[in-house]
């Protein structure tokens, strides 16, 4: 069966961050999508697939392992499987994004800082 689903169903509390898990819907895929004040984003995280970013407006900066990579409006940011990764807003304005998870299910496990130095 098809649906619509509204995304402000998809937020909880105060956020303003949606997360769609695909397999309550009847999808193979999850997401994020994203929308965070300068300076915001999630810490250090690792996830056994690959997750990719669709920045929909404002400037991120990502770092994917050791690697730093700042991106806009526009691009799309691919990060690999199994490799700890993390996101923040650097820019002046919101930051909107999609973070599309490979699986039917989020499945996100922590990272300390000083792991990934």
């Amino acid at each position: 069966m098809t649906t619509a689903i509204d995304s402000h169903i998809l937020r909880s509390g105060t956020s303003r961050t949606a997360k769609f898990e695909g397999g309550d819907h009847g999808s193979q895929v999850s997401f994020f999508l994203v929308d965070n004040e300068p300076g915001q984003g999630p810490g250090l995280h690792v996830h056994p697939y690959s997750e990719t970013w669709v920045i929909r407006s404002g400037e991120a900066e990502f770092t994917v392992g050791r690697e730093k990579l700042r991106a806009g409006a526009g691009a799309i940011v691919v990060g690999p499987a199994g490799i700890p990764h993390k996101f923040v807003n650097i820019g002046a304005g919101r930051l909107g994004l999609i973070c599309i998870h490979a699986n039917t299910a989020i499945v996100q496990d922590w990272v300390e800082e000083e792991a990934a130095a």
